[in-house]
């Protein structure tokens, strides 16, 4: 028998418990729970065949109240000792994607982002469209390009507008992430029935860091008038661990106030936000704080604008913040905000620098108040840009 022992000052102690998939050395994948620098075996701890699986999937179909009943149990497991065929270091395991994506859709919730981007696209107008303070705009994305933390992201090619305003054909030149907070649903909903505002969390499961690569160069040209298209699905890179929703209760803070007040649809009885602190890393150096708390439209809106028409989710379906920034400089979650599109180089280890080269490595990182004094980590996002292929 195993006691896990955690050190005080980590984040994945037995208040956050996150999970995830991974593989022993030479044994398959199923579904395990981070504690400290190990990873606890589901399938073994609690000799339930159900995280045998190589998804969390099965699990997630089971619903809020089974999310509870196992939540306690492994909490309970954090703190006796667990048989050693169920313990295993983090640092020997290999992770995969946590859900099989049946939908992806990624949303623009952040009033900072939305304002800094229309400053600078439509400098002479309001930054700001006329529908976007009455509802949360979003796109469809591409659930085949969402690949785990750590792997590469191969440059993309596709059309750009050259000076004489006609277009060429090659990789982007403008290549760009999007650090975002991410939303997977656990239990699915019917079609045609929308899922009411008040009851996001008997759907969501939890939360994990997103980084939606955007390539803005191919997405200036392309995304008149339908909007996003091959500027952004070539990837999107999600955290190998899953926070239940259950572990940000210590982070939960009113939404920010919106004027004018959103249609009854969208309006919470307590409306909630998450005081969620992210850190962009460029090849090692810390370039931007993002603040997940000044997000206007609330992950409950989210879902049920997304569902208002009818449209149906299902298990492991992903939807995401959009970029989340914040009013300062330093506080911008995409390169386009930080380097003011291109006309202000952010200094990276002694160097000046605007969109990504081969070779840059982004990694995006998060954290959130816990019970008392503590934090709880919500991992990593890792990526490293490879050139594009011939």
């Amino acid at each position: 028998m195993t006691r896990i022992d955690v050190a005080p000052e980590s984040q994945f102690g037995p208040d956050n418990l996150p999970y995830g998939v991974f593989a022993p050395e030479n044994g398959p994948y199923r579904v395990g729970v981070r504690l400290g620098d190990a990873v606890i075996d589901l399938a073994v701890a609690l000799d339930d065949p159900v995280f045998a699986a190589p998804s969390l999937n099965p699990f997630l179909a089971a619903g809020p109240r089974r999310w509870r009943e196992v939540r306690e149990r492994v909490r309970l497991l954090a703190e006796a000792e667990i048989p050693d065929a169920a313990v295993h270091s983090l640092a020997e395991v290999e992770l995969k994607l946590p859900v099989q994506v049946g939908d992806y859709v990624d949303f623009y919730a952040s009033i900072d982002h939305a304002t800094n981007l229309g400053r600078l696209f439509r400098p002479d107008s309001e930054p700001l469209l006329p529908n976007w303070r009455h509802l949360p705009v979003g796109y469809h994305g591409r659930a085949g390009t969402v690949v785990v933390s750590g792997t590469d992201i191969v440059r993309p090619r596709g059309q750009r507008r050259t000076d004489s305003g006609t277009p060429d054909f090659g990789p982007s030149k403008r290549l760009d992430i999007e650090a975002e907070l991410g939303f997977v649903v656990g239990a699915g909903s019917e079609l045609g029935r929308p899922i009411d505002i008040e009851n996001c969390a008997d759907h969501v499961f939890g939360v994990a860091l997103v980084n939606d690569w955007s390539a803005r160069d191919i997405q200036a040209w392309e995304y008149q008038p339908l909007g996003p298209f091959l500027g952004k699905s070539f990837a999107t890179s999600l955290s190998a661990w899953i926070t239940p929703l259950a572990a940000l209760e210590s982070a939960r803070i009113p939404l920010p106030v919106q004027e004018p007040a959103p249609l009854p649809y969208l309006r919470a009885a307590d409306p909630w936000g998450l005081d969620i602190s992210l850190t962009v890393h460029w090849d090692g150096a810390e370039v931007s704080h993002p603040p997940y708390s000044r997000m206007y439209w609330s992950p409950a809106q989210m879902l049920a604008h997304l569902t208002a028409n009818g449209a149906s989710t299902r298990t492991g379906d992903l939807y995401a913040s959009g970029t989340i920034s914040g009013p300062e400089p330093g506080q911008r979650g995409s390169l386009i905000e930080l380097s003011w599109g291109g006309s202000e180089p952010i200094p990276v280890n002694g160097q000046k620098r605007t969109f990504l080269e081969d070779g840059d490595e982004i990694v995006l990182t998060a954290s959130a108040p816990g019970p008392g004094l503590g934090r709880i980590g919500l991992g990593e996002v890792r990526g490293r840009i490879r050139p594009a292929h011939d």
